[in-house]
């Protein structure tokens, strides 16, 4: 497994722990009064799994996966991939510190504009590396 692949469902590791231990506080917290703070858990609790753990983990399994170019042993540039790496993960961080802030409308809207070019620039890697398969009557399916 490269080593980007790695980092990316590591880092998706640390989300899924961190949202769950959100969750878990706020559902305790149901049971028992914690502090009112609590529900202000429920943005960073949504962020961090859905795109933190999810998503990162998604695209950390797509950038191992995906097929390489001809010859085997290349992926492709890794520049945009890290650079889609550390947008991501701003866009994360940001939304959550937002949702923690009240809303911050200004926080949010740099946040997801962070993930909109993690998912462009994690497309410039992958999207040469999607090959289409044809239809062979004798063969069946067959890369191009």
């Amino acid at each position: 497994m490269p080593l980007l692949s790695r980092v990316y469902i590591r880092t998706a590791a640390l989300y899924f722990l961190a949202g769950f231990t959100a969750g878990a506080l706020m559902l305790a917290h149901k049971g028992v009064f914690l502090h009112p703070i609590m529900w202000r858990l429920l943005p960073l609790h949504i962020e961090f799994l859905l795109f933190g753990w999810t998503f990162q983990f998604a695209l950390g399994v797509a950038y191992w996966i995906l097929p390489r170019f001809e010859g085997g042993a290349s992926r492709g540039p890794e520049a945009p991939v890290w650079l889609a790496y550390a947008l991501l993960n701003i866009g994360v961080v940001l939304i959550a510190l937002a949702g923690l802030r009240g809303g911050a409308p200004t926080l949010t809207l740099i946040g997801r504009v962070c993930e909109l070019l993690a998912v462009v620039s994690f497309a410039v890697n992958a999207w040469p590396r999607v090959k289409p398969f044809r239809v062979d009557a004798h063969e069946g399916l067959v890369r191009k």
